[in-house]
């Protein structure tokens, strides 16, 4: 357990990954999107810096991520969720299970920024509300001083997912509060009319403009990275947060790696039915 101070304010513990941020580390997460416990725990113990728990592209559930929360607890993988909506009532409830990280979804003015900044602190600094015991009883740093050790470390990242997050982009890294813009490669892709297409010089150049407000504003840029040559081809560029693939998307790189020698591919799937 960690240490306090004379006024029971917990000093002690700093997050992980945002300690590697503010020393200038990148930091890598696996998505979760698997509705299982023990994928979630095996994974936090792989060697990443935080789980991205996805509940707005998967079937997990309040109850499922708390139930992640507990058995990642003390690993070294940190457990971050991205909920579906830019809204204080989902962000409460997922920093209320204890997540230590809170990934909000098309961002796109400095107005919704202003709001998941706010989301995840305590009055006066925000409107987070006061009704954290299940997350008191996780917190890696200690339940003595949660709030301020809460406010102090939990890392808010918002999605520049469209053209408009773009354009307003200076405005939202200027904002207090925000950690991380991570940059959605394919939903901005599709939203700059170009169908998901990833090499597209016009998505580059977007890209270019939110690694830029980030520098000129002191915040951290993410972004997707499917590997490792794609980690270090991206931390050249300016980003230091990255999503790797998902679960199950590593699950099927390591069956494709195994069986491909032996002349084995993967079988399409074919629905079936009890009739």
């Amino acid at each position: 357990m960690s240490e306090t101070n004379k006024a029971g304010t917990n000093q002690a513990w700093e997050s992980p990954v945002k300690k590697r941020l503010r020393e200038g580390e990148p930091v890598i997460a696996v998505t979760i999107t698997t509705a299982n416990v023990d994928v979630a725990a095996h994974a936090a113990g792989m060697g990443f810096d935080f789980l991205w728990i996805e509940t707005e592209h998967s079937p997990i559930t309040l109850e499922t991520l708390r139930n992640m929360v507990l058995a990642t607890r003390g690993m070294k993988a940190l457990p971050f969720a991205r909920v579906p909506v830019n809204e204080l009532w989902m962000a409460k409830r997922v920093l209320d299970a204890g997540v230590c990280g809170v990934i909000f979804p098309f961002t796109s003015t400095p107005e919704l920024a202003a709001q998941a900044a706010a989301a995840c602190r305590y009055p006066p600094a925000g409107r987070r509300g006061s009704g954290a015991n299940l997350a008191r009883f996780t917190w890696p740093g200690g339940s003595d001083g949660y709030a301020d050790s809460a406010d102090n470390n939990v890392v808010v990242i918002v999605i520049i997912e469209e053209a408009r997050a773009v354009k307003n982009v200076d405005a939202i890294a200027a904002t207090p509060g925000i950690d991380v813009m991570f940059i959605g490669t394919s939903d901005l892709s599709f939203s700059l009319g170009l169908r998901g297409n990833q090499d597209h010089p016009r998505l580059q150049e977007a890209l270019n403009k939110v690694v830029a407000a980030g520098q000129k504003h002191g915040k951290v840029v993410g972004r997707p990275a499917a590997n490792a040559e794609q980690v270090q081809k991206f931390l050249a560029q300016g980003f230091r947060f990255f999503q790797a693939p998902t679960d199950l998307g590593f699950m099927d790189a390591g069956a494709r790696e195994y069986l491909g020698p032996l002349g084995r591919t993967a079988a399409p799937a074919k629905p079936k039915t009890i009739y």
